[in-house]
Order: C-alpha cells, then structure tokens, then sequence
C-alpha cells in the first residue's frame, strides 16, 4: 500500500509539473502568469512538425521568466530576444514587457546603482536599437540614452572592459563587444551613426580590429552582421574569407556546429562536439550569411533551414550544448533566438 500510494503520488506531482510548463496556447504569456520552461536537454523529443507558434511561444516563456524571476538582462536570453521577437511580430503583451523592463533598467536603474558591467550597457543599446530598427523605425529616447552612455564607457584603444566568465561565445573576451557597439550604433534609426559621437566611435572600434582581429570565426561573422548595417570594420577579402570559412563548416545534415566556430575549451575538459549540428550554430550561420547577401533560396541555406525544421523540440525550442559545461545550456535560448531568424530570413516569398 505504501508503494502504492507513493506512486499514487508521484504520478500526482509529474502530472502537475507537466500541466505547469504546459500553459494554454489560447492564453497570452505574461509576467505575472509565466511559468519557466522545462530546462533544456538533448533528450528532448523533436517536434512532428515544424511550428513558429511552438517557438514564439518558447522564446516568450523564457524571456519572461528569466526577466521574472532573475531580474536581469543576459546575452544568452532576453536581450537575444528582443533581438530575435520582432521577425515574427513586435505584438502582443510578452514583448511590451520584456521591452519595459529592459527601458526601466536603462532609466531608473542605471541612475540610482549604476550599470552592473560595461557590457550591459553595451548590449543594452544593441538590443534597443535592433528592436527599434525592426518596430517602429524610430530612435526612442531611452535607446539613444543607453548609446550615448555606451560611448563614454569606449577605451581609448577603442575596445570595451567585458564580461570574461568564460561563458562563450558571449561572455569570455573582450571582442565579442566591438561587433556589437558597431551594431549597437549602425542599426540604430534616424541616421543615429551619422552622429559625432557614433562616427568617432566606430572609427575607433575600425582602429581597434586593425591591431586586434578577431579570434574566432563566430567574432568574424559578428563582424559581418555589423558590416551589413554599414559599419565597414571588415575589408571585401576578409569578409569573402569568411563567407567561404563559413560554408565549409556546413555539416553532411546541412546545420553547422556552434563549437566548430572557434577553438573554446570546455571548463570539465571534455571535447566540444564541432561535427554535432545544433541549433545556434545553425541559425547564426544562416541568419549571418543571408545578412551578408546570401540569397534565401542558395541551396546550401535551404538544407540548413530543412535541418532547421526537422530539429525543433516539442517545446519549440532548438537545443544547443553549452561550450562551458553540462548545465543550464541557456545558450539555447538565444540558439532558439537565431533559429527563429534564420527561418524568417530565408522565407521565400
């Protein structure tokens, strides 16, 4: 009876976990009903079918908790989110928060404690900028408040002080942030890069890669995402090169590895899976390249975004193995971001 009952039990408690992380499809996200996703795991089931719905609803769910619960703003989540959530649409109450909150850590925040790091300011103004070029097409008051605060924060060599957790591609040196400001600056509406602060800047961020290039290839086509804005910090052979670096990477399957993108060591000492195509490698890469003028029908992106469609999990996510450690891979919610980028980029019309 004991056995029974705690089985009675168990098979109770999973039911309710399950139905927790199942919310409605009829019912709108929103901080105050979200609940966290499921955590992310290879053993995931693939979906039967591709679905934008299972993947907006994915990239909102974990965008709302981790603003929710951690009260923050990461690379890996929702700054990679509002990036990412206006390809699908700039609707719906899911993106108006996450968007408020991060334009009240920008207003009230940074006056009364400070930014936490350099690079918070610095992504903060990518993502505000993206997302304004991608909705309303105009500069807001607060996006042109985090770009002139990240100009004051330029070394004189023209780098930025970044996060070095050793949590890549994001998060491990300080060139992951020159694409970004470049980004940050070139993106922005209302001719933003036209500006003297923005002209000065990015001339020193140009200085800056002459004397530091970048060490991996994922830094490369950063570069390249930047350049497509306008931004010029790669000459015509550099960027050829890395097109071709690129496509050589594509896996048999037709997605890419983001561990074939530089040369990381994993904290635990075990290999990095560089022949596993995941989803970050996979939507980077192809969002990259349509960005750099790849068109959407070359057939080298059309069987990546084939490879795309037959991977998404149940949960509408891609997963994508942490180049760090076996933990969290939250690097998955930004490979979900990518994903969702590159699916949009190569619809053909």
């Amino acid at each position: 009876m004991r056995t029974l009952c705690f089985t009675n039990t168990l098979f109770l408690t999973m039911t309710l976990q399950i139905a927790s992380h199942s919310v409605s499809f009829g019912k709108e996200l929103t901080l105050e009903n979200v609940v966290a996703p499921l955590a992310n795991s290879s053993d995931e089931s693939t979906a039967s079918e591709f679905s934008l719905d299972r993947a907006t609803r994915f990239l909102d769910q974990a965008s709302l908790d981790w603003t929710k619960s951690r009260k923050c703003f990461t690379c890996h989540t929702n700054y990679s989110y509002l990036i990412a959530r206006p390809t699908i649409s700039a609707e719906g109450m899911a993106h108006q928060q996450v968007r408020s909150a991060l334009e009240e850590l920008v207003e009230k925040r940074w006056e009364t404690n400070g930014p936490r790091w350099d690079a918070e300011v610095v992504m903060s103004a990518a993502a505000l900028a993206l997302n304004d070029a991608a909705t309303s097409g105009k500069l807001h008051a607060t996006t042109r408040l985090a770009l002139d605060k990240m100009w004051t924060l330029q070394r004189e060599d023209g780098g930025f002080n970044w996060l070095k957790c050793d949590w890549p591609p994001m998060e491990s040196d300080d060139d992951y942030g020159i694409a970004l400001a470049a980004l940050a600056a070139t993106s922005a509406p209302e001719n933003y890069s036209q500006t003297d602060a923005a002209r000065t800047g990015v001339q020193k961020l140009r200085d800056y890669l002459l004397k530091n290039p970048p060490p991996t290839l994922h830094h490369s086509a950063m570069l390249m995402w930047a350049d497509s804005y306008g931004a010029e910090l790669l000459t015509a052979a550099q960027r050829d090169a890395a097109v071709n670096e690129l496509l050589k990477l594509q896996l048999a399957d037709g997605g890419w590895s983001l561990a074939s993108l530089g040369n990381w060591q994993r904290s635990d000492g075990t290999e990095q899976d560089t022949k596993v195509s995941d989803g970050y490698g996979t939507g980077f890469v192809v969002f990259v390249l349509r960005r750099s003028g790849l068109a959407a029908d070359d057939a080298r992106l059309q069987q990546a975004i084939a490879w795309l469609k037959r991977n998404q999990r149940e949960s509408g996510r891609w997963f994508t193995r942490s180049l760090h450690k076996d933990s969290k891979h939250f690097i998955s919610h930004a490979g979900t971001a990518f994903a969702v980028m590159a699916i949009q980029a190569c619809e053909l019309k």
